[in-house]
């Protein structure tokens, strides 16, 4: 996440140490503990949401493009129309044979 070595680190605490001291120290730890995992489950129900609001829309957007007729192989094709018999075509029989 963000590219802290050791030597940034230890200045960091040493900081914190001088401005909070060695009391308060611990309870300030615990309290930016606690906001990071606020944070972080924030974040992630975010994406979450986000993640089905958008799968959401990719269906619907599947729907809608389903029922719009479509170019296939040079062929004009209607989804619509998949279930029905071509002419000429009865029950158990395709072209050219029966």
């Amino acid at each position: 996440m963000f590219d802290i070595g050791i030597q940034e680190l230890i200045i960091i605490f040493l900081v914190a140490l001088l401005v909070f001291g060695p009391e308060k120290l611990p309870q300030v730890g615990k309290t930016l503990a606690q906001w990071m995992i606020e944070i972080r489950r924030g974040i992630q129900n975010a994406k979450m949401q986000m993640d089905q609001e958008f799968d959401e829309a990719e269906k619907k957007t599947g729907e809608e493009a389903g029922n719009i007729q479509h170019v296939e192989d040079g062929k004009a094709t209607d989804d619509s129309d998949s279930g029905k018999k071509k002419d000429g075509e009865k029950d158990g029989e395709k072209d050219g044979e029966g």
